[in-house]
């Protein structure tokens, strides 16, 4: 028999990313349980730090405005 005919399914590399998709979900886990203090103690701060840039990227800056002098037209 030819050893190379099955090489296992861990081999080439579809087996290397399944082999850190479960090595990184690991590591997550074990990262989740011991700073799970910190990362939800920064929560709050996080929200409000995105504040500015939501502002940013939802009004798209405030160049090009004009009021709302579009809308009233036929007055």
């Amino acid at each position: 028999m030819n050893k190379d005919s099955n090489p296992g399914p861990a081999s080439g590399p579809r087996g290397f990313w399944l082999i850190l998709l479960v090595f990184a979900a690991v590591a997550l886990f074990f990262l989740w349980q011991e700073h799970r203090a910190h990362l939800l103690g920064a929560l709050p701060y996080l929200i409000i730090l995105l504040c500015p840039l939501m502002h940013l990227f939802m009004h798209r800056g405030h160049g090009g405005g004009g009021g709302d002098d579009h809308h009233h037209k036929g007055d």
